[in-house]
């Protein structure tokens, strides 16, 4: 790992239960900062500030740190650690949440080491906007910020979450997400919306209709790639971002952000976020390497390439 640390993540580690149709997973790895950080970890070095509680098993955290990640910043605190229950219908377009326990999550007041606030990059993970500007305050000299966000930040905590968005890069939320932020049904309008709210790249992502960017005045769409079996698709897009922020990390050093860098984040994205797919919990990454991760993105390519129309 390089002496300054490239990517940091603050947002949420947690213990899943997950039903579907094949089976039932009981208090599986889980949490958005857990997906971020397992996909981006193929990429750059990546550090994670998260809470558990002293239930947290440290198979768990063994596993992070065989992947390389920093894994100082993760806080144990007496109590339980986040719990979140799933359940997803036989399509998995519908999924239910059956029981959610914050925990010792609820009580997070994320504290950055010297070295964590030096990082390049930083993701502020779903998280209150209220944390995600105190962590915000407390980075030096960081160069790119991602952010992520949900429906219970956009309804209930909108004024700090506009402040937020003046600081921030990036923002990655779904198409729902982005129409209700935005007030706009036109993800396109809603995009431009959003951009004039601060970030000046906005990633919609659509689930298995892949991923739009809105970079400057351009629209790149990145797609999903077609499994032939959908096992587990909870933290997909949590990978996505690991994946996008990873590649960003990895080969950006400062200037322009050019369209054509961006759009490979992108394609990066949809390769993590397929990986994650085919397995509970985030077990794919565990037999995941490099080579198998350049022969899926090259499959990517496969699949948006067509020749030119001769008429």
């Amino acid at each position: 790992m390089s002496s300054q640390l490239d990517l940091l993540v603050v947002g949420s580690v947690a213990l899943d239960t997950i039903e579907t149709q094949a089976a039932t997973r009981t208090e599986v790895l889980g949490g958005s900062a857990s997906y971020f950080t397992a996909a981006s970890s193929f990429l750059t070095s990546v550090g994670l500030v998260a809470v558990v509680g002293d239930d947290f098993p440290e198979e768990h955290s063994q596993f992070l740190h065989r992947l390389g990640v920093d894994t100082q910043g993760i806080e144990r605190h007496t109590g339980k650690t986040f719990r979140w229950h799933g359940r997803y219908s036989e399509d998995f377009n519908k999924r239910t949440s059956i029981d959610t326990q914050l925990n010792v999550f609820a009580g997070f007041e994320p504290k950055l080491s010297a070295a964590h606030a030096s990082a390049r990059l930083l993701f502020l993970g779903n998280i209150d906007p209220v944390l995600q500007l105190r962590v915000l305050d407390q980075m030096k000299n960081v160069e790119l910020v991602g952010l992520d966000t949900m429906n219970f930040w956009i309804n209930g905590s909108r004024e700090a979450l506009l402040k937020v968005l003046r600081r921030v890069d990036f923002l990655l939320l779904n198409d729902e997400e982005a129409r209700l932020l935005s007030g706009r049904h036109n993800l396109v309008h809603a995009a431009q919306a959003i951009q004039r709210l601060g970030p000046k790249n906005v990633v919609v992502k659509r689930g298995d209709a892949g991923a739009l960017l809105f970079h400057d005045e351009h629209i790149f769409a990145a797609p999903a790639l077609p499994l032939t079996e959908v096992v587990d698709p909870t933290g997909a897009g949590d990978s996505f971002a690991g994946g996008f922020m990873g590649y960003l990390s990895r080969t950006w050093r400062g200037g322009h952000l050019d369209g054509a860098f961006v759009r490979r984040a992108m394609i990066c994205g949809s390769t993590m976020a397929s990986f994650c797919c085919e397995d509970f919990s985030l077990d794919r990454f565990r037999a995941l390497t490099h080579p198998i991760i350049d022969s899926r993105f090259r499959a990517f390519r496969q699949l948006t390439h067509f020749e030119d129309l001769v008429l």
